[in-house]
């Protein structure tokens, strides 16, 4: 788990760079991926349609990873005391003395005066979701190489 203290706010950057990328690479997964299981060219064969299930699993992936970086991105520095308050009430995050951050997994932490942590504003489906989908995505396209199929179901 790569965690960094994001007091100097260096986050941002690599936000604002994977976003743009996840939201298109979500896009064209999404694309691929029905034109693959919907295509109407030729004769879908279990091929086809593996690969095709492969591109919509990257998709989800690449969604749900970017839907956690969104939540990063509404992060600044006024609101971060904010979503620390709403995780761990208003007793509790006077206590706050720092935030730490990390993309994979994806999260962000309120550390409070004595070393504890406490997730906080990426939702807690982020992380499961983007990896069973991308271990189910992974696993379907390496089913999908030619080596595995029959002579008669290569292109």
């Amino acid at each position: 788990m790569l965690v960094i203290d994001s007091s100097g706010d260096l986050h941002l950057g690599l936000v604002f760079l994977l976003t743009p990328l996840g939201t298109g690479l979500t896009l064209w997964m999404t694309i691929r991926g029905l034109r693959l299981l919907l295509g109407r060219r030729g004769a879908r064969d279990a091929h086809t349609l593996v690969r095709g299930a492969a591109a919509a699993a990257w998709a989800c992936a690449f969604g749900f990873y970017t839907w956690g970086l969104l939540h990063f991105a509404s992060l600044d520095e006024s609101r971060r005391p904010q979503v620390c308050e709403e995780r761990l009430g208003a007793e509790r995050a006077r206590s706050v003395d720092g935030y730490e951050y990390a993309f994979l997994p994806m999260e962000f932490r309120c550390r409070v005066t004595g070393g504890e942590t406490y997730g906080a504003a990426v939702p807690g489906y982020v992380n499961p979701a983007a990896g069973l989908f991308g271990a189910t995505a992974a696993a379907l396209a390496c089913a999908a190489r030619p080596k595995y199929w029959p002579e008669g179901t290569r292109k």
